[in-house]
């Protein structure tokens, strides 16, 4: 899951759809054989996302700088059409050596089994125990490792430490649940002036999934349960969404957000919070580290909390995986393991992006990029649905997700909300997994 992602549109939804039967007879990638791993000469086409494009391109740059006889060409590929595209190219019998994707979306295919089973090789990386394990389980399944993290886009609670000063909050209550958090933003709200407590963007799916759930989350519970392919929705009786929607209609109607947040599609996400105007905003690094130096010295975060304290986030971001039928797996998978060593992921916060390696905090790094440690420090709090719908569910401007925040938060209510939602989970989970 990235954050521009959010912005993309919601073909995806209907792509999701259309995977059924994309594993076709492409030949399967034996990455346990001796040839996987011998060296790899020739070619190595690698598709990617355009949303995380800019980065790909630096490093495809220092690969091939670095290797002279394996060389990676990448193809971007348009975040909505990203899922299309791939089942027709495995469907055609020609898939790239390397698919960087959503690691939501990667499950997708890992489900109908068309990636290499790459469990051999991944777990025999010196620094596989150190991997985020929110993406790993999104590419775990049936026993067997699908792909590898590459980089991750995770969702915390930055905070104005200024603004915090100002009203008297300490920041160690952000931690302790809801109530803690209501009544910061009832002390910032006191300081008056153009100063908001908390930045929502209420009509902006994407973002809404991204920055929501993980207060679901914190308290072991998903709004999805069941097996793969087996689920049904958790939605009415679901304490902890249902508090977390009161959660955010208190923030409403007692006016701790922005009037504009009704009608916010996140197109200027974190803009408020960059320019020094909000005191607390759920959010990924890669709207924030834009800011301006002095303002950015000012932020710090904490991960989100459940009604009554717990923590979590959303542990989206890019898996990268190798499509069984590749002509050349074994360059892949030395382009991959270039993709996540140590040097590699180090540089990523530069980018917008946080590491999936927790080996890469060292005093020199953790000095240069506070603000990336909290995820590294607590990777068994990261998580990313395992639903083949979740882009129906949450992604798409029409999706039951977004319906039953607004009608919840901003229109009806919340048992309304919930009453609603089941069955609209349910019926878009069995036509997902039929």
């Amino acid at each position: 899951m990235d954050r521009r992602t959010f912005l993309a549109g919601g073909l995806l939804g209907a792509a999701t759809l259309a995977l059924a039967g994309c594993a076709g007879a492409l030949p399967q990638i034996d990455s346990a054989s001796s040839a996987f791993e011998k060296k790899a000469t020739g070619t190595v086409n690698v598709w990617c996302r355009a949303a995380t494009q800019t980065g790909l391109a630096s490093l495809v740059t220092s690969f091939n700088k670095s290797h002279s006889d394996l060389k990676v060409n990448l193809t971007p590929i348009p975040d909505a059409q990203y899922v299309t595209k791939l089942a027709t190219a495995i469907r055609g019998g020609q898939p790239p050596d390397v698919v960087d994707m959503d690691d939501i979306n990667s499950v997708l295919f890992a489900y109908r089994d068309v990636f290499a089973d790459l469990t051999h090789v991944v777990q025999g990386l010196d620094y596989y125990k150190d991997l985020s394990t929110g993406h790993l389980d999104l590419v775990k399944q049936r026993g067997k490792i699908w792909g590898i993290p590459y980089l991750a886009d995770n969702s915390m609670l930055y905070y104005n430490t200024d603004i915090l000063k100002k009203a008297d909050v300490d920041p160690a209550s952000l931690t302790k649940g809801f109530d803690s958090l209501m009544a910061a933003a009832k002390k910032i709200k006191k300081l008056g002036g153009d100063v908001q407590p908390w930045s929502l963007t209420g009509a902006a799916a994407g973002i809404l999934g991204f920055t929501v759930q993980p207060n679901i989350w914190a308290t072991g519970t998903d709004m999805q349960i069941g097996t793969l392919g087996k689920q049904t929705g958790h939605i009415v009786g679901n304490d902890a969404l249902q508090r977390t929607l009161e959660f955010y209609r208190q923030l409403w109607q007692d006016k701790l957000v922005s009037s504009g947040a009704y009608a916010d599609q996140g197109t200027t996400w974190g803009a408020d919070f960059r320019a020094g105007t909000v005191g607390m905003i759920p959010i990924s690094w890669g709207s924030v580290y834009t800011a301006d130096p002095a303002q950015l010295a000012k932020f710090d975060a904490v991960l989100l909390s459940g009604p009554d304290g717990g923590s979590a986030f959303f542990d989206g971001g890019d898996n990268m995986c190798i499509p069984n039928g590749a002509a050349n797996p074994g360059g892949g998978w030395e382009f991959m393991k270039y993709a996540t060593s140590l040097s590699t992921q180090a540089a990523l916060p530069a980018g917008g992006y946080f590491p999936t390696r927790s080996d890469v905090l060292t005093p020199s790094y953790e000095k240069k990029y506070p603000l990336s440690i909290l995820p590294l420090k607590n990777l068994d709090k990261g998580y990313a649905p395992q639903t083949l719908a979740y882009n129906l569910l949450y992604n798409q401007t029409a999706s039951p997700f977004l319906a039953m925040f607004r009608e919840a938060v901003f229109t009806g209510t919340v048992s309304g909300a919930l009453k609603t939602g089941q069955s609209t989970w349910d019926r878009i989970l069995e036509q997902s997994q039929a």
